[in-house]
């Protein structure tokens, strides 16, 4: 038989891996739930047209039809490459049953197909947090939606994450001020600056907007610029340019940052290279990176969007970020940062002495699972020693026995082993499923 070759952007996880996502997942949507946000599901396509109506993503998109169809027979499908897409169209087909503000997370695959590499997939799982207003959005929660992706991360055994900010308002009217036209064209090309650096920047502005160079050079010196309060304006406005656009951005960045910093000390920093590439923002945008790993690009972005969703009679603005759930774990579980202390869910593995004896153990594992204990009926019944040390392999901590003396069971971490009473027993809280620990990569 031949080898199967692995298809590259599609990660799968051994059943650690797995303990490991599913514990993720879990702190995430705990902590969205604790802040009032109801979770929604979306399909899995959207019609072409309106996928490419949201940004240049024509290149990303992956076409859905039947083998059976020709091509071009019906409106093409396509997998979502974001959440934030799929939440507009159900917003609109939504909104009658929908109160608002509408607080909404979703945690959720998508396709995106860009070519594969650390930390990036062509199917990855987001999780996304947003509110979506109708008519208005209060600016307050530009406050409040990084700062609960700062608690739902500060929950997970990962580094820390630090937030950066900036806001369209303040590049566009900057832009804008200096006579650039293109801004659009312009935040695409800034939002390479970390990846291709200021050099290859300066080039695409004068290639794809036409920028002089003294143009290219304020926008560079834009970039620099970084604080956690109201200095950040004063540096952007001694660089001698000003209009109405960029005095409303620098106020609501300098609220932000320092509205943010008095909840939560240090957890964000206006940093005017973010950019954001996707041309539906319209005010604050979002970057995060874990400390330590800034290799890793961006875990956490997003941005506030006034025009993404609209029927034509009203709009419906909003404010989003999106955790790279996948991209973190690439990290987390290839670079062995996290492990669980077991690799699988099993509390309990309920020994058989032989086969005569295998439906007691069932009816032992049922009266442990009716309790919320998970347990095992050992596949085989091999000498104890043998089922001993196939617990030991998987990590469960307990294995229960049949003794002449009664019902017994064993700590094979400790060597303890009392009577218990499978009605009755229960074990410590720590050992009901599997903890999650600092890896040998923790420290590394």
């Amino acid at each position: 038989m031949a080898k199967i070759a692995p298809i590259s952007g599609f990660p799968e996880w051994l059943p650690a891996g797995r303990i490991i996502e599913q514990q993720v997942i879990d702190l995430l949507r705990q902590t969205f739930e604790l802040h009032g946000f109801s979770g929604i599901e979306t399909r899995a396509v959207e019609p072409v047209e309106r996928l490419l109506s949201k940004g240049e993503t024509s290149q990303e998109i992956y076409l859905l039809r039947r083998l059976q169809d020709e091509a071009g027979t019906d409106s093409q499908l396509g997998l979502h490459f974001d959440l934030t897409v799929p939440l507009s169209r159900y917003v609109l087909e939504n909104a009658g049953h929908l109160d608002f503000p509408f607080r909404r997370y979703q945690i959720q695959k998508v396709w995106r197909g860009e070519r594969p590499q650390d930390g990036r997939f062509r199917e990855f799982l987001q999780a996304d947090v947003d509110v979506v207003g109708q008519d208005s959005l209060a600016f307050h929660h530009e406050i409040e939606l990084p700062l609960v992706m700062i608690e739902a991360l500060a929950k997970l055994p990962i580094p820390r994450v630090r937030i950066q900010a900036s806001n369209r308002k303040v590049a566009q009217g900057f832009y804008e001020a200096i006579g650039i036209e293109a801004v659009d064209e312009t935040l695409r090309i800034m939002d390479k600056l970390d990846k291709v650096g200021p050099r290859v920047v300066v080039q695409m502005l004068a290639e794809g907007v036409g920028a002089t160079a003294d143009q290219a050079e304020l926008a560079l010196k834009l970039a620099e610029i970084t604080g956690a309060d109201a200095q950040v304006a004063d540096r952007v406005r001694a660089l001698g340019y000003h209009s109405e656009l960029l005095d409303e951005g620098l106020q609501e960045l300098v609220d932000l940052v320092e509205g943010a910093n008095e909840l939560i000390p240090g957890s964000l920093i206006a940093d005017l290279s973010i950019a954001r590439g996707l041309d539906y923002y319209t005010g604050s945008v979002y970057e995060s990176t874990l400390e330590g790993h800034e290799d890793l690009g961006s875990v956490c972005s997003g941005g506030r969007y006034d025009s993404l969703v609209s029927d034509g009679k009203k709009t419906y603005p909003g404010v989003g970020l999106s955790i790279g759930v996948s991209r973190i774990l690439a990290r987390v579980i290839g670079g062995d940062l996290v492990v669980p202390s077991r690799k699988v869910p099993t509390t309990v593995l309920v020994s058989v002495s032989d086969e005569s004896d295998r439906m007691r153990a069932q009816k032992t594992a049922r009266a442990l699972r009716a309790r919320g204990i998970s347990a095992e009926v050992s596949a085989n019944s091999a000498k104890f020693g043998k089922q001993i040390r196939y617990a030991d392999r998987r990590g469960i901590p307990y294995v229960w026995f049949s003794m002449d003396a009664g019902e017994q069971v064993k700590d094979i971490r400790s060597g303890e082993q009392v009577i218990a009473d499978p009605d009755t027993w229960m074990p410590p809280a720590a050992d009901l499923k599997p903890e999650l620990l600092s890896g040998k990569g923790a420290n590394d």
